[in-house]
This record gives structure tokens, C-alpha cells and sequence, in this order.
């Protein structure tokens, strides 16, 4: 992992500088929506176009050998200078390409409108940043998957409302987790799947402008060229865009994978307090939890997770109002939330996913917290078995009731002084009780591996699933 030194060594500390720029997601996700590397992509555009339109006789030799030998000599703060006067971003890194291309320079863009350029561009870059999540999320799979098999087994306490229930397995609750981001998974590739592009095709999409300088057969055979070189399939019907819609699904993936990780963190969270006290977060030798209170162990990664989830969230609704809000063949009040919006939510999806396969690798398990918790609360919740196997046998369903209503105020009222959970010896020694249930009876339906359905089995069935994930 990238340290803390390296990710701040070329920030300019008298400026501001987005956290995502350093603090949060990886360097090879900050590479990916870096200025260069879309720089360098739209390049690469330029000189596909000018290719494809040499061999459509719109380009000579030499102005296409001229464009090619100088597409990685980028000067971007000569590009932020020209555009202080041009206020259009492509428009200055035509003229500052045309500068290093004397050649071949007057036919960069022939025929092309920016998002022909900008939009296929962003595809790229989105495609690549999927590909990054995707290994993300299978690791974070697999990861789950390991816990999963080796707590298949080890029952705990199920809680419904904060309230402990009916016993489960830990492994059946990482089971759920794991499924949750199965699914996202699952979402993420039908995403990766439909993922298509503009394509070439001018001012409002219908690919007039190639049409004019060629036909109509030569402008689809250029847009395809383009297309395979950039490895994008293209929409066959545009605007001026790509239709926004593909960015309001990529906002609902990764809303999505926020979403399941914020329930796996906030679920931490509540099993790292002393009241349930069954997990702990990895914590490090030098970490210190509180500047005030040297004692403390914050879920600080948990809660972090749960943070920049939310921000994710919030973010996803921004591509819904881009896709619902372009007005007719194109509006730009897309524009500057676009250069936000989307790389911000893959860089916190990417810290997201590697903080949660760290805690999850390095979870510590309390099993001795666990079972404590077991034997307080299960027998309540086991007092159902003790009047349904009595009835069975002859006992009043009404009576029955009635003494282990009873019988729990007595063990809930020890609990309270800080005793262990007296109930089994009380419904042992209960005399009507015994008319009905034998005391090895009475300790088979107290006992909690009797309750646990085949949380065993489903959990490991999908652990199996995971562990075929390629």
C-alpha cells in the first residue's frame, strides 16, 4: 500500500487540493482521471480520426506522419494558457497540438464536434475504472468467501431491531454481506456489458459533417475504425452525446456497492461498541484512537466507509438529474459537474472496497464475547421450544406461558445484577415443567446448534460460488 509520504510529495500545499488527489483511492485510479492521461487520450482520438481520414484521402502522408510523431509531446500548462483566452477547453488543446504539429496541425478535428472527442474519451477512462473496481470487488469476494468457511459453523447470536432473536452463524451473516456485493458484482458487468460511446458523429449526432466530406458508407466505416482502435462500441443513435442514461446506470452501481459496504461498516460499528463487543477493526501498534482519550479504539475505517458511501450516494443522484435534465441534442449544465462528479465516485468506491477488504481481512473475532452473548440472551429466546414441546406432550399451552413468562422476569432481573443467564436451571427445576420435559429435553432445546436451520449449508454453498469466481 501506496504510504501517506509518496501520495503527498507533489502537492502544492498553498492551494487547495481535493483529498481525492492524495487521501483517498489509489494512484492507479487517480492516474486513469488524471489531466495528462485524458490529455494523452484525446490525442489518441485526434490522430484515429486523422488516420482513418488518410486512408479516406482527407489527409496526407505527411501531415498524418506529423501528427503521429508528436501525439505524446503535450504541453498542458501551454494548453491552460491558450484557454484563459479560447474558454474552451478542446478548442485549446487543438491549438496547442496544431503548435507542436506545424504539419499536419490544420487538420486536427476536421469534421469533429468536442464531444466526438471528449465523450469517447471519458468511455476510456470510465471502462478502465470499472476494470479496477471489478478486481476490487472480486478480491473483496474472495476475501469474505475465506471467512465465510471458517465461521460457516460457529453460531452466535441473531439480532432483529438491536434486539438479540434467534441464533444464527457467523458465516451465514458474512454470507450476506458477500451476497450483497455478489449482486453488485453481477450489476457491475451488465454495466461493463452495455458500456458504449458517442462513436464519430458530429454536432447533434447524425454524422453530417462525415457524411458531407465523405458518404454515408465512408463516415461508418471511419466511425468504425476509430471505434475498434479505441476498443469502444458505439450507440447508433446520439445527440450530441452519448446518451447520459449509461452514466446514471454507472451511478447506480456504484451507489450500489457503496450501499452494501456502508451496511457491512455500520454493522461493524455496532458490534465494535462494549454493549455487543463481538468484532473489532484491525488496529495498528502506533494507531491512536482519540487525541483526548489515549483508551480509545474508534472504528475509524468503518466509519470512514460509511462517510464517503454516503457521499457516493448523494453524488449517484447528480447522473440521474444530468441524464433526466440535457435538453434536446445537448445543454452543458452537465459539463462541470461531469469533471467531478464521476471520478470522485470511483476514487471513494476504490478506497471504499480496499479499506473493507483490509478490515475484513484483518476483522478481529471476540469468540468468547460471543458466546457470552449466546448464553445470556438465547434461552429467552429458545423459552418458545420449551412451550411448544410441552404442549406436545399434554401440557396447557396458556399455563406453559405463564411460567416461562415468569421464569424469564426471574432471569432477566439476574442478568441485571450482573449474573450469568440463570434460566436453564430454572426451567430444569420448574416442577410442571418436569411433568412434561425431561431435563435432557429441556437442555436439547436450549442447546443453540439445534436452531440454526442450514445456515451451514447455504453459507458455504455460496462461499463455493465465490471461490469459482475467475
Amino acid at each position: 500500500m501506496e504510504s501517506q509520504k509518496s501520495k503527498v510529495k507533489s502537492q502544492n500545499y498553498g492551494s487547495y487540493q481535493s483529498p481525492f488527489s492524495w487521501r483517498y483511492g489509489s494512484e492507479e485510479m487517480r492516474k486513469i482521471f488524471s489531466e495528462e492521461y485524458k490529455y494523452r487520450l484525446w490525442r489518441k482520438v485526434w490522430v484515429a480520426l486523422a488516420r482513418a481520414q488518410h486512408k479516406a484521402g482527407l489527409v496526407s502522408k505527411e501531415e498524418l506522419e506529423n501528427l503521429e510523431k508528436n501525439q505524446g509531446n503535450i504541453d498542458i500548462e501551454r494548453i491552460w494558457e491558450i484557454e484563459k483566452d479560447t474558454r474552451h477547453d478542446v478548442v485549446a488543446a487543438i491549438k496547442e497540438f496544431a503548435e507542436k504539429a506545424k504539419v499536419g496541425g490544420g487538420k486536427i478535428h476536421l469534421g469533429a464536434t468536442s464531444m466526438d472527442v471528449v465523450d469517447n474519451v471519458e468511455t476510456v477512462r470510465i471502462s478502465e475504472a470499472l476494470e479496477l473496481i471489478e478486481t476490487g470487488l472480486k478480491k473483496l469476494l474472495k476475501t469474505f468467501g475465506k471467512r465465510i468457511e471458517k465461521y460457516a459453523d460457529f453460531v452466535c447470536m441473531g439480532y432483529t431491531h438491536l434486539q438479540p432473536a434467534e441464533p444464527t452463524t457467523l458465516g451465514y451473516r458474512f454470507a450476506f454481506y458477500a451476497q450483497d456485493i455478489l449482486m453488485d458484482l453481477e450489476l457491475l458487468q451488465f454495466v461493463k456489458k452495455n458500456l458504449k460511446s458517442k462513436g464519430i458523429k458530429g454536432a447533434v449526432g447524425t454524422s453530417a459533417s462525415y457524411v458531407k466530406l465523405l458518404d454515408e458508407n465512408k463516415a461508418k466505416e471511419l466511425e468504425n475504425g476509430i471505434m475498434e482502435e479505441l476498443g469502444l462500441e458505439a450507440f447508433e443513435v446520439t445527440n450530441q452525446t452519448a446518451p447520459r442514461k449509461i452514466e446514471f446506470w454507472l451511478g447506480n452501481v456504484l451507489a450500489s456497492i457503496a450501499q452494501s459496504l456502508n451496511k457491512f461498516a455500520y454493522d461493524l460499528r455496532i458490534m465494535q461498541s462494549p454493549g455487543f463487543g463481538e468484532w473489532q477493526e484491525p488496529f495498528g501498534k502506533d494507531q491512536v484512537g482519540s487525541s483526548a482519550m489515549p483508551f480509545k479504539k474508534n472504528p475509524i475505517k468503518s466509519e470512514q466507509i460509511c462517510s464517503l458511501a454516503r457521499l457516493v450516494m448523494n453524488l449517484s443522484k447528480t447522473a440521474w438529474d444530468n441524464a433526466a435534465n440535457m435538453l434536446l441534442e445537448r445543454t452543458l449544465d452537465d459539463s462541470a459537474n461531469r469533471r467531478v462528479v464521476i471520478p470522485e465516485m470511483f476514487l471513494a468506491i476504490d478506497e471504499i472496497l480496499s479499506s473493507a477488504n483490509n478490515i475484513v481481512e484483518g476483522l478481529i473475532i471476540n469468540e468468547r464475547k460471543i458466546h457470552k452473548n449466546l448464553e445470556t440472551y438465547w434461552p429467552f429466546s429458545a423459552s418458545e421450544g420449551i412451550i411448544l414441546e410441552s404442549v406436545k406432550k399434554g401440557a396447557d399451552r396458556q399455563q406453559m406461558h405463564e411460567i416461562l413468562r415468569e421464569i424469564s422476569m426471574k432471569a432477566w432481573e439476574s442478568i441485571t445484577e450482573g449474573n450469568p443467564n440463570p434460566m436453564e436451571d430454572l426451567l430444569e427445576e420448574n416442577p410442571i415443567i418436569k411433568l412434561h420435559l425431561k431435563p435432557i429435553e429441556v437442555a436439547e432445546i436450549l442447546d443453540a446448534k439445534n436452531h440454526i436451520g442450514n445456515a451451514c449449508k447455504k453459507a458455504l454453498t455460496l462461499a463455493d460460488q465465490i471461490a469459482k469466481l475467475t
